[in-house]
């Protein structure tokens, strides 16, 4: 129940027969739509030539079931969900991304951001390249085709391009013959793949995707590497594995990913339920039950109850028909969206000492919003617990976190942060315990430490290709 932005989903098949594949890839963006609410697009490719609809909207208002008819049949297919991180929120910044040029056609969907994205965008610019959208992966889009131009093959030049990408990149390409998933080789976001019953390869953001299409997960896309599926069954290329130290978001574990996925063989409920008991060991509460902010919060309220024997129950209820507080574009429309989206149980809260888990804290009006709505159901105290460490950097990697002089914890004590919020204490999850939720991978720390793994930019900007960056270097 953040104020945190989404990044994006990537979704794609390949598929030995000809057959409807743009309704196995509608029903793996439904999985999806957690990762991004503002737009959507499905492309097929039958016989080299690719076929596309992308619009404003959720997936299930942009594509009709006559709409999927209107699909030919074919034997690979992407698709994509949008949340903009880079470029606003237009029908033409919507994916997947459809290229024509001297070598062929090409489709890609891109979830993540470009630390460089200003820099390329500039460099394409005098060099003579157009651009028609004002998102990051058209970028991309174009310094792929430039290597496919010298290059003897679509692997080749998506291999070529890495080189020139800063930042977080997992990608679908489709060709006229092959399907190509990439993940940066930082591995910043996630990417997987699995296989249908018929022999289908299947490439994911998240394995719930490969679940609803009843596909079988078979592993992670490793950072850095490319996987090329064609008729001649998969290939993997792993030039570029090891050659950047794996930085995976540990955001995608504490809120983007859903529960039921597996993210670098680590499952996300269990590293959210996790965190609640890190949060019940480090910042204890005396209180008589806690209660979890629907959905995110819930994994880590039950973790906090399981550790510190504090009973667990439902204290709000979270109405399923509206969407996310953060898809709306300014702050009053999102503080009136809490009171519809969510409503407190009174018989459950009232006269009782809470303690109440959520995500995350950012700018803190949402959640000065929930304290109030359990205040006015008779809540004695709230004790807010927060299973994620304070936000105090812009994140460059597709998760919209503010700048700095926008985000709570920068320039407040604790104590501050509780009185913001009118709650009677707050505590949030240790940094230096991040690790134990993640496994053995490395993780991305940036937003909390303020430790960028890339260069980054000076300033952080939600439309980067229209403003005009310097760059410092890592720390």
């Amino acid at each position: 129940m953040s104020s945190i932005h989404e990044e994006c989903g990537v979704f794609g098949v390949f598929s030995p027969t000809e057959t409807n594949l743009a309704e196995t890839v509608y029903y793996g963006l439904y999985a999806l739509q957690h990762r991004g609410q503002e737009g959507c697009g499905i492309a097929v490719c039958e016989d080299g030539v690719i076929t596309a609809h992308k619009d404003t909207g959720l997936v299930g208002e942009v594509f009709s079931e006559e709409r999927l008819r209107q699909f030919p049949d074919c034997g690979m297919a992407i698709g994509h969900v949008r949340y903009s991180t880079t470029g606003g929120n237009e029908r033409r910044n919507c994916q997947p991304i459809v290229v024509n040029h001297m070598k062929g056609r090409m489709a890609l969907a891109h979830n993540g951001n470009l630390a460089n994205a200003a820099e390329l965008r500039a460099e394409l610019e005098m060099s003579g390249a157009i651009f028609h959208t004002t998102s990051d992966t058209e970028a991309i889009a174009y310094i792929i085709t430039k290597k496919r131009l010298v290059c003897g093959s679509i692997e080749q030049a998506v291999e070529a391009a890495m080189s020139e990408l800063e930042g977080a990149y997992s990608l679908i390409v489709m060709s006229p013959t092959k399907l190509i998933a990439v993940r940066d080789p930082n591995g910043f976001r996630p990417l997987c793949f699995g296989r249908l019953a018929d022999g289908s390869y299947v490439v994911a953001s998240e394995s719930c995707a490969l679940t609803a299409v009843g596909a079988k997960l078979e592993r992670d896309v490793e950072p850095g590497e490319l996987l090329i599926f064609s008729k001649e069954g998969v290939r993997s290329v792993k030039t570029a594995c090891g050659s950047k130290p794996h930085t995976a978001c540990i955001f995608e574990h504490i809120y983007f990913a859903r529960p039921d996925s597996v993210i670098d063989g680590v499952s996300v409920h269990r590293a959210r339920v996790r965190a609640g008991q890190i949060l019940a060991e480090s910042v204890p509460a005396d209180a008589d039950i806690v209660v979890g902010v629907p959905d995110s919060g819930l994994d880590a309220a039950l973790g906090f109850s399981q550790r510190s024997g504090i009973p667990y129950g439902i204290g709000l209820i979270k109405n399923k028909y509206v969407a996310r507080t953060f898809i709306s574009p300014t702050q009053t429309s999102r503080t009136d969206k809490v009171r519809i989206k969510l409503s407190a149980v009174v018989s459950e809260v009232k006269d009782k000492r809470i303690v109440l888990v959520d995500d995350s804290i950012v700018r803190g009006t949402t959640g000065a919003r929930i304290v109030s709505l359990l205040r006015e159901a008779g809540a004695r105290e709230i004790h807010f617990r927060v299973s994620a460490p304070p936000f105090l950097h812009p994140c460059f990697y597709g998760t919209d976190i503010s700048a700095r002089d926008e985000l709570i914890a920068c320039g407040h004590t604790m104590d501050e942060i509780a009185e913001i919020l009118g709650a009677d204490s707050v505590g949030f999850l240790p940094v230096s315990r991040l690790p134990e939720l993640s496994g053995s991978g490395g993780i991305c720390t940036a937003c909390f430490t303020g430790d960028y793994p890339t260069n980054v930019p000076e300033k952080a900007h939600q439309d980067k290709y229209e403003t005009k960056l310097s760059f410092i270097n890592k720390k």
